[in-house]
């Protein structure tokens, strides 16, 4: 079993994807369930604003202006929450971009916390299943492809993601899950196929 307080899916919405767009929402959810999102209040110099990604994210400038917490809030929130902890975003590139922008404007390091793609959570569970199973190597990369693309199918299903940053980060946590399911699932079928027959995972 992972250690799911140290897992946490982390998302952002941002004002645009321009180079002066800075981040508007974030929002985590552990692994092991806690999760928070919180409304940014922009700093005095953040002014661009893309009408178009207000549409997608449905949050108005007026509302961040009169409901978003100071940035230096927010920052100090997610330097004791987050440190220390493996934080991964679907995104990491413009994800990894608003955060160093909001670390930077609240006067820390803009390493100081630090992104990994989901894609990385997602390969790190199925390695440690099937090799806890001891599922030889030369299977595992077929087999986590298979439970891949079957996670995927059924995350398509679900349609497009919401474009809120609590919401993206949730489903993204779900995935993991499913992924984590599936892994273990195809260990037990291979244990009960090898004892009626003798044969290993296929």
């Amino acid at each position: 079993m992972p250690c799911l307080s140290d897992i946490v899916f982390l998302d952002f919405e941002a004002s645009s994807l321009g180079k002066q767009g800075y981040p508007i929402e974030v929002a985590w959810a552990f692994a092991s369930g806690e999760e928070e999102t919180h409304l940014i209040k922009p700093a005095a110099s953040w002014t661009d604003w893309d009408i178009r990604a207000a549409r997608i994210h449905r949050i108005a400038r007026d509302q961040l202006n009169a409901e978003g917490e100071p940035l230096e809030d927010v920052v100090q929130r997610m330097m004791s929450v987050l440190t220390g902890h493996k934080l991964y975003a679907t995104a990491p590139s413009w994800d990894g971009k608003w955060l160093s922008k909001l670390l930077r404007a609240a006067g820390q390091p803009r390493h100081a916390l630090r992104l990994e793609d989901t894609e990385m959570a997602h390969r790190r569970i199925m390695r440690e299943v099937l090799r806890d199973a001891e599922v030889p190597e030369e299977l595992q990369r077929a087999l986590m492809q298979d439970i891949l693309a079957q996670a995927q199918r059924n995350n398509d299903e679900l349609g497009p993601a919401a474009h809120r940053a609590l919401a993206d980060a949730q489903r993204e946590r779900k995935l993991w899950f499913d992924i984590y399911r599936r892994a273990q699932e195809r260990v037990s079928e291979s244990k009960v196929t090898s004892a009626k027959t003798g044969t290993g995972l296929s």
